[in-house]
């Protein structure tokens, strides 16, 4: 064998073993592009109907702090992580054993200094290794999901809430249908989902009137409008966004099952 062709052999090997190394001791492959929900926060109880989550991109990790949307910049090398500073988040006042696991959270993500991800789950260590929160994988896939709408666009640049007395649900089965309540009547359309792009419709819907409450079949036509445009969608914890091709909010949704 010619001495390049054995070095190449070599480097390969050394480049094998390497790598089975990594992934035996749960090396990280990286941030980016990974979502995930809050699974333990070691010293708190979490509070199920309100996780914390956190989405890595373009050096960004933003998501909900179980209270109020957060974004703030992060760095990461190898297992090495960094969040902060000048971050930024809404201002909302919640219940105050909700504000209380916020900060706790918030405080454990700038804490971070390293991270490993094992078994599917995340964990952040502080610099002296102890873990200051763990997460789970958030499920991006759609299929075998169902949600009851919080809210939609009514193709009148406005984003508003289901009438009092309607639900509005969306339910995506294994076999590439998605079906719900408008309203008044159900309906049942296709869906197509690759990575965060998704595509709906157009429903077919049942042809009940309903006079009551005022508005209701005039919302029904908004929403299912509302289905047809969208283009992405992006799951957080327990939520829900469905987003046009310009970003704009079509429907906004929270999980039922």
């Amino acid at each position: 064998m010619k001495p390049h062709a054995r070095r190449a052999l070599a480097a390969l090997a050394t480049s094998l073993v390497l790598g089975a190394c990594a992934a035996m001791s749960g090396s990280p492959r990286g941030l980016d592009g990974t979502a995930w929900v809050l699974a333990s926060l070691p010293g708190h109880a979490l509070i199920a109907e309100a996780l914390p989550t956190a989405r890595f991109a373009d050096g960004r990790v933003q998501g909900s702090d179980g209270c109020n949307r957060y974004t703030a910049p992060y760095t990461s090398s190898g297992s090495s992580v960094q969040v902060g500073p000048r971050g930024a988040s809404t201002m909302m006042a919640c219940a105050p054993a909700v504000m209380k696991q916020a900060e706790a959270f918030m405080a454990a993500l700038t804490k971070a200094a390293a991270f490993r991800v094992v078994d599917g789950q995340l964990e952040l260590q502080a610099a002296d290794g102890a873990v200051v929160a763990t997460f789970a994988a958030q499920r991006e896939t759609l299929a075998g999901t169902s949600w009851r709408v919080t809210a939609y666009n009514n193709g009148r640049q406005a984003v508003v809430g289901a009438k009092d007395g309607t639900a509005l649900t969306i339910a995506f089965s294994e076999d590439g249908r998605v079906s719900g309540s408008a309203g008044c009547n159900s309906f049942s359309a296709t869906f197509k989902q690759a990575g965060a792009k998704l595509s709906i419709g157009p429903a077919a819907a049942t042809r009940k009137m309903c006079a009551a409450p005022a508005g209701v079949m005039e919302q029904e036509r908004e929403f299912l409008k509302a289905l047809e445009t969208v283009a992405t969608a992006r799951a957080e914890g327990d939520r829900l966004e469905l987003r046009t091709a310009d970003d704009a909010l079509a429907v906004m949704a929270t999980r039922s099952n």
